[in-house]
């Protein structure tokens, strides 16, 4: 079958390109992807205190996918998706993430994370997403004043299976 030409007047045809290069541009900025430390801000000893226990937030497992049919090195991993919701003051504990990586999407509010890298809070807005991998020990405060609505997907390892929320 014979492709056709299509003839475009030249308004159409500058009309095309400029919104074109307008999508090119508007995928080619990187995603927001918070969680770095300010400049000059970095630690490389962990200074922060930790608070041990959440406050007002709740973890809900929204699904969850055994991985083991993957073959033998998912055998017991979790894929997971859940939505936390971190009230004003409300606190998600220190943990760390060098065998449960994940990626933290905040949908609504604002949220600080406290990291062992780095000497000050890291603020978290709606559209941020935080990536959570390796050598990562962290706490977060909603220090807002309405809810921060987060969506987590991590991959839980079999020895993490029992009694992990946050």
């Amino acid at each position: 079958m014979a492709s056709k030409a299509i003839a475009f007047s030249a308004p159409l045809n500058v009309a095309l390109a400029l919104g074109l290069l307008s999508a090119t541009a508007a995928f080619s900025v990187a995603p927001a992807f918070a969680g770095d430390c300010p400049a000059g801000q970095a630690a490389t000893v962990d200074i922060q205190e930790h608070p041990s226990k959440p406050v007002d937030v709740t973890d809900d497992v929204l699904s969850a996918i055994d991985l083991s049919p993957k073959g033998e090195a998912w055998k017991g991993n979790m894929l997971r998706l859940r939505k936390l919701v971190v009230q004003p003051g409300g606190v998600v504990p220190w943990h760390e993430h060098t065998v449960r990586p994940a990626n933290i999407l905040v949908v609504e509010g604002s949220i600080t994370e406290y990291s062992s890298t780095c000497k000050v809070g890291i603020e978290h807005s709606a559209g941020d997403v935080s990536v959570e991998f390796g050598q990562l020990a962290h706490w977060w405060k909603n220090n807002g004043k309405v809810p921060a609505v987060l969506y987590s997907a991590d991959i839980l390892p079999p020895e993490m299976r029992e009694d992990h929320t946050m």
